[in-house]
């Protein structure tokens, strides 16, 4: 259905043009006592799961993001130094901290990302990924899951609206440090970057 075309709702998901992105569901976010833990990332990831699962039936292409640091020189040196953990360890390429949960774990054929950069689509090829996974244009819509909710998740959701795809938030898929912070980040993004929505209103809409 076109924009515009329900008066409470800007634009409905077509399925058929719609990708889902897991940002950064990776060891050392998610595991307990992982150097960047987050909780609620944990607490969410059945929904994130019903989710992939479900999108993978209906033929939703599940594309991951992998945040990735390097031992040999700072790749994203103002990040570490607002977290200087970081310096020695954590996130680190070659280790099972890049890994994708196992309860997420990738099929063979389905893409992972590796960033250095909040924004998922920062100096990756994510743009490119998007426009011709469903063939060329194929893809309007991104579902956005995953962590942190108002770091990498809303970085990426309002690079993605930047660029004119529409954005699902799902707000029990979003993974954040605090309620505060995360319910912060799903009022701006229902203001003004896309659509927010529980996992249930999600795949009910799926139809």
């Amino acid at each position: 259905m076109h924009v515009g075309a329900r008066p409470d709702i800007p634009w409905e998901i077509d399925v058929t043009k719609t990708a889902l992105i897991v940002i950064d569901m990776q060891n050392d976010f998610v595991r307990e006592g992982a150097i960047m833990e987050v909780p609620m990332a944990r607490e969410f990831l059945p929904n994130m799961k019903r989710i992939v699962e479900t999108c993978r039936k209906r033929g939703i292409p599940v594309i991951y993001t992998s945040h990735v640091l390097y031992d040999d020189y700072d790749v994203s040196p103002l990040e570490v130094a607002y977290n200087p953990k970081l310096q020695r360890n954590g996130m680190r390429s070659g280790t099972p901290g890049i890994d994708i949960v196992e309860e997420l774990k990738p099929l063979p054929h389905e893409m992972i990302i590796y960033k250095h950069r909040y924004d998922a689509f920062y100096n990756t090829n994510l743009e490119t990924v998007l426009r011709n996974i469903r063939g060329f244009h194929g893809v309007d819509t991104v579902i956005i899951t995953g962590t942190v909710t108002n770091v990498c998740c809303e970085s990426t959701a309002r690079s993605a609206f930047m660029r004119d795809f529409k954005v699902v938030f799902v707000s029990d898929a979003n993974g954040g440090l605090d309620e505060s912070s995360h319910r912060a980040t799903l009022s701006t993004i229902k203001s003004v970057f896309g659509r927010v929505m529980p996992t249930d209103e999600l795949i009910a809409e799926f139809g």
